[in-house]
Formats: structure tokens, sequence, C-alpha cells
């Protein structure tokens, strides 16, 4: 149920207007413990929605024209992350491996998607001094995934597991004869 209930928060957070949130998006952070925690028949709800969103951000809120193609490379990366949560953190789920995947999603997805940005959209120039124009243009919104990745994955991760090192031993009632 977490896992869906974080889906919905990286809706919600791509969907309504965040200035001074720092740009936090719920995206990375929700597919990577979606991943880790659904078995792989259910992973096409989050890529679903997401895409779903993608299409209406761009043609209701941003009001421009919707072509798929121009959202192939960022929806394989959804699929990728889910794929990368449920390498990492599947099966244990330790401190060194939350980080891992709190760092390689974000960057997974700054790597992907610039290069993407760079080769297809026509705003940089198609040579290194563009490409490099492109991912130094990105940096910004990197290090809000970072930020916004690592939160998520903390509390989807930190708190149902100090809650069951908190929880106080179960009290064995002895029935007297």
């Amino acid at each position: 149920m977490i896992a869906y209930l974080l889906v919905l928060l990286a809706v919600l957070t791509r969907v309504v207007p965040h200035a001074g949130w720092w740009n936090f998006t719920a995206v990375g952070g929700a597919l990577l413990y979606f991943g880790a925690r659904r078995p792989w028949r259910e992973m096409i709800a989050p890529l679903a929605a997401l895409a779903a969103t993608d299409f209406y951000l761009t043609a209701f809120a941003y009001r421009s024209r919707f072509a798929w193609q121009d959202y192939a490379t960022t929806w394989a990366w959804y699929a990728a992350a889910m794929a990368l949560g449920w390498i990492l953190l599947r099966a244990r789920v330790t401190w060194l491996r939350g980080i891992v995947a709190a760092v390689l999603g974000p960057t997974s997805f700054f790597v992907v998607s610039n290069y993407a940005v760079w080769a297809g959209s026509g705003m940089y120039p198609p040579t290194l001094g563009g490409l490099w124009a492109c991912y130094v243009a990105a940096i910004p919104f990197y290090r809000n995934d970072l930020v916004s990745t690592g939160i998520v994955l903390a509390a989807a991760f930190g708190i149902p597991a100090l809650a069951g090192k908190t929880q106080p031993a179960a009290v064995v009632k002895v029935a007297a004869k």
C-alpha cells in the first residue's frame, strides 16, 4: 500500500504548484521504492500514472504539443528506476544500498535525460560544448532531485524500520491456573 501512496505523492508533487519547495518531486524515490516492494506485474501502474501526468502537464498545464516520442527516454527511465529499486533494495535494505539507490537514481536520470535534451531538442548546439552547456544548466535540477529522492527513500524505508525497533516488546499474558 505504501508503494502506491508514494506513486500518488509523486504525481501530486508534479502537478501541484510547488514554488519554494526547491522543486521537490517524489518521482525518483517513489519509483525506487515501488521497484523494491512490488512485483514486476504491478510496475505498469506507476509507469502509466506518470506517463499520464506527463501528458497532462504538457498538453494542459504547459499548453504545448504532446508527442510521445519526446517522452520515450523519460518513460524508459521510469521503468529503469523501478528495476534499480528491484536490484538494489528488494532482497535486503541497508544504509549503503539506500544511499547507492538515492544517488544512482537521480544521477542516471540526469545523465540520460540531459543527453536526450541535447541530442533531440535543438536547444543546444550539437557539439561537446553544447553537451557540456546542457549538463551545466541542469545541475540545480540534479541537486534538487538528489535531495528529494534521498528524503523520500529515507522516509519510506526509515520510518517503518524505526517504528519496528521502537515498538515495545509484546507483553505475554500468562494465564494463572
